[in-house]
């Protein structure tokens, strides 16, 4: 099902968006901040902003194949320098916009209690059930989740443990839904759901800093230009603030 739900979102945003004048593609972990901030910037503007989520990865092939996006503000590095790579980045638009954490939760009526340290008994935990990631091959915070598990020296325990979801969201889902035990998720996440509870915060020397990129795409809009010149601003500092960003 969840995959039959970003076959539809690549469907429908050609059409969504034709009648904004900014569309943002944005990773899954910025809907509730970046709805706020879109909202404020609509109020003093006068324009349209419409912002698509899901997993950078999944937005950026979204890219290449030709959705109509002006902003995109993905999760990591990685995936805005493979729209680099392939021409679709206006040149010198690159920014760090913010900074996140990482953190372990567990439903929030768990009494589970650990702490992050080199060979901690997250199977233990887990018992016979699956740690919900999302997809470490492809998504960002799944990668962050693996190379923090790989410097703690447990993943390869739990390699096999894993129930990989198609973004973080949907990895916070199964964890205040009870179908999963433990989950990785962002900071910001975890402060949203109140089904959830933080265990643990990953030591930031565990995996690389989880930093936000926000590129122009070569799609010519004055509006976009002026959304991205503001989300660099104080006042949409302020509000990300307000989420559990952090600046860079």
């Amino acid at each position: 099902m969840r995959r039959l739900a970003g076959l539809v979102l690549a469907l429908v945003v050609p059409f969504a968006s034709a009648a904004a004048d900014v569309t943002v593609f944005a990773a899954a972990s910025l809907r509730d901040a970046l709805d706020a901030a879109t909202a404020s910037f609509q109020r003093s503007s006068g324009h349209r902003i419409v912002a698509s989520y899901a997993a950078s990865n999944a937005l950026a092939r979204q890219v290449e194949n030709g959705a109509p996006a002006h902003l995109f503000i993905s999760a990591d590095a990685d995936w805005v320098e493979y729209l680099e790579q392939r021409g679709l980045v206006r040149a010198g638009s690159r920014v760090n916009l913010l900074a996140n954490a990482l953190v372990l939760i567990a439903p929030a009526a768990s009494d589970v209690r650990m702490k992050l340290v080199p060979g901690v008994d997250i199977l233990g935990v887990l018992r016979n059930r699956r740690i919900a990631l999302a997809n470490p091959e492809a998504v960002p915070a799944g990668k962050y989740a693996k190379a923090a598990f790989m410097k703690l020296g447990v993943w390869g325990g739990l390699e096999g443990r894993v129930a990989a979801a198609d973004n973080v969201r949907a990895a916070l889902a199964l964890v205040a839904r009870g179908e999963a035990p433990l989950g990785v998720v962002y900071r910001t996440d975890a402060l949203e759901d109140k089904a959830v509870r933080i265990v643990d915060v990953f030591p930031r020397d565990t995996h690389p800093p989880i930093i936000y990129p926000m590129v122009r795409l070569k799609r010519e809009s004055a509006a976009a230009d002026a959304f991205a010149a503001w989300l660099r601003g104080d006042e949409s500092r302020s509000i990300f603030g307000r989420f559990g960003f952090d600046p860079v």
